[in-house]
Parts: C-alpha cells; sequence; structure tokens
C-alpha cells in the first residue's frame, strides 16, 4: 500500500498489519485500550512523556474511515459537545467587580496569574462563560489560563491553547513544507480567548495584557507540557473587531482565514471570515520551526 501520513505518523503496510494484529488481540478491551497499547509499542508519547493517546484515537477513526482496518464497537456513545459543556455553578462565584476608568499608569501593577490547575480556574471559567461573546467550553487538549489582577480585583481573562493544523497565510508566513509543519507546529500556540471584563475601561489595558502573556507564555507553557512555545497566533473576527489592540502589541497580521472550520473529521464553509496574526517569540522563529 501507498504509505499515509496521518496525524504526523507514518503508516505502511507494516504499521497497518502491526495495528490490525494488536485490534485482533485486544478486541474485547476496546478501543482506547487498543490506542494505548499501540502508543506503548511505538513509544509514541508527548514532550511530557504522556502517550499520546487521544491522538492515536484518532489516526484509528481514520484508518477505519478508510477501510483500512475494523475497530470493535464503541463502548460509549461519542459525543464531543457533551463532553465540552460547561455547567456554571450555583450559585456563582462572588468576585470585587468595581468599575475602574482611566490610564494604566495610574492603577498599581497588574498581576498575570497562570491559573490552570488551581483554585483560581473556577472563577476564570465562569467569566469567560459569563461575559465572552463566545461563552465557554471546556478546552481539550493542551492550554493554560490566564487571570489578570489588580490587586484582589479580576480585570481579564486569557486563554492560550494548541493551534490549528492548517492555516495557509500563517504556514506562507512561516515558510515550512508538510512535514516540517507536522513535526513542529507544536511550538505554534493561539490566543483563543481574550476578555476584559466589562465594567474595566483602563487605557491601553489590552496591549498591555498581551505584553505581559507573550513575556511569560513560553516559560509557563514549557513547565505545562515539556516544551517551549516560538510562535503566537490569534484570529480576528473582522466584522466584530478591528485588531487594535493586537497591532498595538506589534503584532502582525499576515492574512486571513478562508472561512472553512472541521466538524466530525470534515470541513464545512461557514464563511466566518478571520484575520490572522502572528507574534513571533524568538528572532530565529523561521529556522526552527522549519527544521525536520
Amino acid at each position: 500500500m501507498e504509505p499515509l501520513i496521518i496525524r504526523g505518523r507514518r503508516i505502511g503496510a507494516s504499521e497497518l498489519d502491526q495495528i490490525k494484529d494488536i485490534t485482533r488481540q485486544h478486541w474485547d478491551k476496546g478501543r482506547v485500550f487498543i490506542s494505548r497499547r499501540l502508543c506503548e509499542e511505538w513509544n509514541w508519547r508527548q514532550h511530557n512523556g504522556q502517550l499520546k493517546d487521544q491522538v492515536c484515537r484518532i489516526l484509528l477513526n481514520r484508518l477505519e474511515e478508510k477501510r483500512l482496518i475494523t475497530l470493535p464497537p464503541r463502548k460509549h456513545r461519542s459525543n464531543n459537545a457533551t463532553r465540552r459543556y460547561y455547567a456554571p455553578p450555583d450559585p456563582p462565584p462572588e468576585f470585587p467587580d468595581q468599575a475602574l476608568d482611566g490610564r494604566i499608569d495610574e492603577f498599581p501593577p497588574i498581576e498575570m496569574r497562570m491559573v490552570r490547575r488551581t483554585p483560581e480556574e473556577a472563577l476564570w471559567n465562569y467569566l469567560v462563560y459569563r461575559y465572552h461573546y463566545k461563552s465557554y467550553k471546556i478546552i481539550v487538549g493542551a492550554h493554560v489560563k490566564y487571570l489578570a489582577c489588580i490587586g484582589d480585583q479580576p480585570v481579564a481573562c486569557l486563554a492560550w491553547n494548541s493551534t490549528v493544523f492548517r492555516i495557509q497565510s500563517r504556514d506562507d508566513f512561516i515558510g515550512w513544507d508538510q512535514e516540517a509543519r507536522s513535526k513542529n507546529n507544536r511550538f505554534v500556540i493561539n490566543n483563543s480567548r481574550f476578555l476584559i471584563l466589562p465594567w474595566i475601561r483602563i487605557k491601553n489595558l489590552a496591549s498591555h495584557l498581551l505584553g505581559l502573556s507573550a513575556g511569560r507564555i513560553s516559560r509557563d507553557w514549557e513547565k505545562c507540557y515539556g516544551y517551549p512555545v516560538y510562535l503566537l497566533e490569534t484570529f480576528v473576527e473582522r466584522e466584530r473587531f478591528a485588531g487594535t489592540c493586537y497591532r498595538a502589541a506589534n503584532w502582525q497580521r499576515v492574512g486571513e482565514t478562508k472561512g472553512h472550520a472541521k466538524k466530525n473529521c470534515k470541513f464545512y464553509y461557514h464563511g466566518q471570515i478571520k484575520d490572522v496574526y502572528l507574534y513571533p517569540l524568538v528572532a530565529d522563529f523561521r529556522k526552527r520551526l522549519g527544521k525536520v
């Protein structure tokens, strides 16, 4: 068979035979066990040592869709929307919500708290759910969350998570080929949520927060996941926002999306064109991202 590249993994005839053997041996134990067993056989791990279990299950599903393998029936019905549903607490958390208005130099220094896997993560989740125009769904995959505070008062929430695999304008800007992208796109992360609470009116706060976050994100990401970050990206809905704060923080607009989204392993056209902004964290990001 002609080798396939799925989720950065080469699948040829020998790999396909190995998958079929493992599937036959462990048919009664289910898909999750099979994917973990395969990861162990391949020593397919993240940089923090954990098995690439979720990625492996995507690979197996793709092979089944192509009718190259047959997997055992699902033990539980897959429903990603249900798994990502966020149930807000009742009663909601209490937090200071004093209106703040003025110049940024009129306030104490802003503290950027990394709240992932801390007690304050629950407050971050609620604030984004309640006040962000897209609300909040549980984030799947690698991500970090920041709560920006002045004293004890939260003023903003930011989230960074793994990038999407393919964006043409970004990929052209970097100049990488498919092989380099498959290997190195983990070094690019996306600013997926940015919320300034509605009663906060501090001039230049948004660009200042982007600068604070950019100054520490690679260090925090490496602490969580075992590898650094070289390039930041975000997608700005042009019908809703002008991207002013990103430009003020020296981000560069490199193009736009094509208005497609991925759902259930298929792409569909939704027509929402977004501007693509990038921010390099190292001067030689192209060299580092282009290595194979």
